[in-house]
């Protein structure tokens, strides 16, 4: 964390402002507050001044990860909600797994599919010089 960045201490441990989260995970603070928007973060207020709880910080490590596999922000809402209800992170975690299969299976499918479009590429390509070397030879 940098030292313009201003982190608070409370009772309940290590707080983290904005600027500490869009540093850390090297996104902008305006995501930071889109996610909030989407009720995905809920941070305390003093003031005008956000605080995030490490509660915060994990579940915004679980977005960007979400994210980055993929999930469309409505899946990560769903698998970081879990958490919180019943049957709690077991429950979350088998939700998340059957995600995963879901989207290995999907990541399989586009494999398959690029190559096949790869494939056909080429043929056409082959088949567009052949025809070009007829045409330059007459």
């Amino acid at each position: 964390m940098s030292r313009s960045a201003v982190t608070l201490e409370s009772e309940t441990g290590q707080t983290f402002s904005i600027t500490d989260l869009a540093q850390e995970f090297d996104i902008t603070t305006r995501a930071i507050r889109f996610y909030e928007d989407q009720g995905l973060l809920a941070p305390a207020r003093r003031g005008q001044s956000r605080i995030y709880s490490p509660r915060d910080r994990t579940r915004l490590k679980l977005i960007l990860r979400g994210k980055r596999l993929g999930f469309s922000l409505a899946e990560v809402a769903e698998i970081v909600g879990l958490y919180d209800n019943q049957p709690g992170e077991i429950g979350q975690l088998e939700f998340f797994l059957s995600k995963i299969a879901d989207r290995r299976a999907l990541l399989h499918q586009q494999q398959e599919d690029i190559a096949v479009t790869l494939d056909e590429l080429e043929s056409v390509e082959v088949r567009c010089r052949e025809r070009l070397t007829e045409l330059r030879g007459k």
